[in-house]
């Protein structure tokens, strides 16, 4: 297969050019009956919308112009990690910590884990650490509904019960009030932040499975915000795809 390596990716990125082999390549694809974009919806809407509009601009408009397409990369699902996406939070929207436990308790059952660190073990359990003590919050039947794919996610659950009905942080993407640490960092981050002083408390969630994004995508509904975090992630440095 004639291929060469792209400047400054040497060993790293490779361009396909041979029409044969792009055929080959994009008669696979045909086969698969679906693929997910799993991670990058908000930067793959940004490059449609600019290229919609940059061929509204174009009188000779072809549609193999650079702005036609961006860059993406395709993994088989069982080589992606899907991680833990968990919060912390930078207070109890006035309550003090046994009146927020009190409130958790309406929709969870609560139990207290000591000192050390405490990751949730399956669905619907989730870990708070408040106080230099880690608590295993798992969520009480009829708090969810199994047969939505999305109010069935444990980012929903806490989201809506937590979040929302005791914190009333509203909007998750611009809350000052909340922050968002990635698996990879671990629980030890989490516990760090809060014994810091900077945050008040932090909820560790279970890891959303393979299965359930493709189930929410495959009903035409889009994942709750901060849901997930995906392993591997590209060690490109900066690319440029110029349009």
């Amino acid at each position: 297969m004639p291929i060469a390596p792209i400047d400054g990716f040497r060993h790293q990125f490779w361009v396909v050019s041979d029409a044969a082999d792009i055929a080959t390549i994009t008669e696979e694809f045909r086969k698969m009956p679906a693929l997910y974009i799993a991670d990058g919806h908000h930067r793959s809407a940004a490059a449609a919308l600019v290229g919609a509009e940059k061929a509204r601009q174009n009188p000779n408009h072809r549609g193999d112009e650079e702005y036609n397409y961006f860059m993406a990369v395709a993994f088989q699902a069982s080589q992606l990690t899907i991680l833990d996406y968990n919060r912390v939070l930078k207070d109890l929207n006035g309550l003090t910590s046994e009146q927020f436990l009190d409130a958790i308790r309406k929709n969870f059952t609560v139990e207290d884990k000591g000192t050390e660190i405490y990751k949730p073990t399956r669905l619907h359990e989730f870990s708070l650490y408040l106080d230099g003590h880690w608590f295993a919050l798992n969520a009480k039947p009829g708090t969810y509904d199994e047969n939505d794919p999305i109010g069935v996610l444990d980012v929903d659950i806490s989201s809506r019960l937590i979040l929302e009905d005791i914190l009333q942080l509203g909007d998750l993407r611009s809350s000052k009030r909340i922050d968002f640490v990635g698996g990879l960092r671990g629980l030890g981050e989490l516990k760090r932040r809060v014994d810091s002083g900077e945050m008040r408390a932090a909820l560790a969630l279970f890891p959303v499975s393979m299965q359930q994004i493709m189930d929410i995508a495959d009903s035409g509904k889009i994942m709750p915000p901060k849901a997930t975090w995906f392993e591997p992630k590209l060690r490109s440095g900066l690319v440029v795809h110029k349009l």
